[in-house]
């Protein structure tokens, strides 16, 4: 995110009143499970881990690129959109959201397409448009598909509602849609829902298939709905919980714009966030089956322990360690320079464990330890966070990094002095910052809000600022490949993928662009 001090504080609301609601919800069994896909949602899986089953090609040439944005809105020089995270099939077909109009802030007005296209080559497989409008909105937020092991991709449609369609890898399939609150609830007034029910988090689908996402509201509708959570299950019964009930706190108005719920690795607990009108909140974990609150914590400031911001305009989504732990970045302006925190969790969200030193609008990437040879340390896995810190936001000196932290060791963090996870690898970012002349060591900030890691080649693919994606590795703690894409913009934090064949995935201003030998 390369913006000034004042886009970051920017955030436009639009808040509803709270009640509490549940439908129940009826059990049904799992149709027959088609091979996984290498990347099925955002981060990749329902832990959000991203880590890769595939190894990622050479990044040697750009084998193909695709407009996700038709209509795309800068401010200044800045491209404040976050773009929905492409999927990949085991069939090596490559679905993502296309923004085909200009989005309105205050309306949500915007419309998208979903788009497939073969990885070899690009071309185009089959489209679909969505007519899903956006929630209000400063910074334009994600339209988020997923993948589910039904051999359906499904993605956000108007209304609350989501559709489907069948065969993602053939140029035919049978589409259709559900409603977390019923089909036939949903025909009787269509017009009404679609103007004030809106899903405003990426979909994520666990391993039978059910899916998770927020919806905001609002305003009056037949059903009398509150923003909240959903589920729908393969057959597309629905359940929702409204935020006030998530964290038994009437205060709490909806689930955090682009938070894609996460599901523990037993799938039995979905987690997410939610935040009253000012941006203070919790984590709370879920029932999966119900939607029945079992955890919650408020998200606090390590430094004092009051309140630390869920911000809107950011996009991250919990993450589940391989121990169960929990981890999800907040933020806090200017007091630890934009740079937030990544708070961590055990899995019962009781327990607060040290976080990491940079939060803001980043899901932490899950790194096994194994990767990193010169690690001796006693933590299975590590985590990857962005680790910018940006020029003129408190001491903020602009040399932006990126690190590999333990979540069991503890350092002092210089800016602040607050305890966080210890640092094991950290790298600079390459390129000058010539927006910044009272900086001398500035460097471009890194781009990405989910990173793509790639344990057969111990490296881990990111996306920069300065135009250029990247391999970062890790055993020689250096960048030993990069692609430039562009010639560099500043815009809001995209994701990396690597898809079935090993192609590395990056958006660079309103483009997709396919990477390998």
């Amino acid at each position: 995110m390369r913006c000034s001090n004042s886009a970051v504080r920017r955030t436009v609301w639009r808040s509803s009143p709270f009640l509490f609601a549940v439908v129940a919800l009826l059990s049904v069994s799992a149709p027959a499970q088609t091979p996984p896909a290498p990347w099925s949602g955002h981060a990749r899986d329902p832990q959000h881990t991203g880590i890769s089953p595939v190894a990622a090609q050479p990044l040697r040439h750009i084998r193909w690129t695709a407009r996700v944005d038709l209509r795309p809105q800068y401010s200044g020089p800045y491209l404040l959109t976050h773009y929905g995270s492409p999927v990949v099939t085991a069939g090596n077909t490559v679905i993502f959201p296309v923004k085909t109009a200009a989005a309105n802030g205050s309306t949500g007005a915007g419309r998208f397409r979903i788009e497939a296209r073969r990885g070899t080559d690009g071309t185009v497989v089959w489209r679909q448009d969505t007519n899903y409008l956006l929630p209000p909105h400063n910074w334009t937020p994600t339209c988020g598909p997923t993948l589910t092991p039904q051999n359906r991709v499904c993605f956000p449609g108007p209304g609350g509602t989501v559709h489907f369609r069948t065969n993602p890898d053939s140029a035919t399939g049978t589409v259709g849609a559900w409603s977390f609150f019923g089909m036939n609830q949903y025909s009787k007034d269509p017009a009404t829902y679609n103007a004030r029910v809106r899903i405003n988090t990426p979909i994520t689908s666990d391993r039978a298939g059910n899916l998770f996402f927020g919806y905001l509201v609002l305003g009056n509708n037949p059903l009398n709905l509150k923003s909240g959570i959903a589920r729908l299950t393969p057959t597309g019964s629905g359940a929702y919980q409204f935020a006030s009930a998530l964290a038994s706190d009437p205060g709490m108005t909806q689930v955090a714009n682009n938070c894609a719920p996460a599901l523990s690795n037993d799938q039995r607990i979905v987690y997410v966030a939610v935040r009253n009108n000012g941006g203070t909140g919790y984590l709370v974990g879920l029932d999966s089956l119900t939607l029945a609150p079992r955890y919650r914590v408020a998200l606090t400031n390590p430094l004092n322990g009051g309140g630390t911001i869920i911000h809107n305009d950011g996009t991250a989504s919990p993450t589940v360690g391989p121990d169960g732990d929990v981890y999800y970045g907040t933020w806090n302006g200017g007091e630890t320079n934009f740079r937030g925190w990544m708070l961590h969790f055990s899995a019962d969200l009781r327990q607060k464990k040290t976080p990491g030193g940079f939060g803001w609008d980043d899901t932490a990437s899950i790194v096994p330890a194994g990767m990193v040879p010169s690690y001796t340390g006693k933590s299975s896995y590590l985590i990857m966070t962005k680790y910018n810190n940006y020029a003129g936001a408190g001491n903020g000196d602009g040399v932006n990094q990126l690190a590999v932290l333990d979540p069991n060791d503890t350092q002092t963090l210089a800016i602040n002095g607050a305890t966080v996870m210890k640092e094991v690898l950290v790298i600079k970012g390459p390129t000058p910052d010539g927006d910044h002349p009272g900086f001398p060591n500035a460097v471009r900030e890194w781009c990405i809000n989910t990173a793509a890691v790639d344990p057969a080649n111990r490296s881990i693919i990111v996306n920069c600022e300065d135009g250029k994606l990247y391999r970062w590795d890790l055993t020689s703690n250096t960048f030993t490949e990069g692609v430039r894409l562009t010639p560099g913009i500043g815009q809001a934090y995209t994701p990396t993928v690597i898809g079935s064949d090993g192609t590395s995935y990056a958006i660079n201003n309103a483009t997709l662009y396919a990477v390998g030998k």
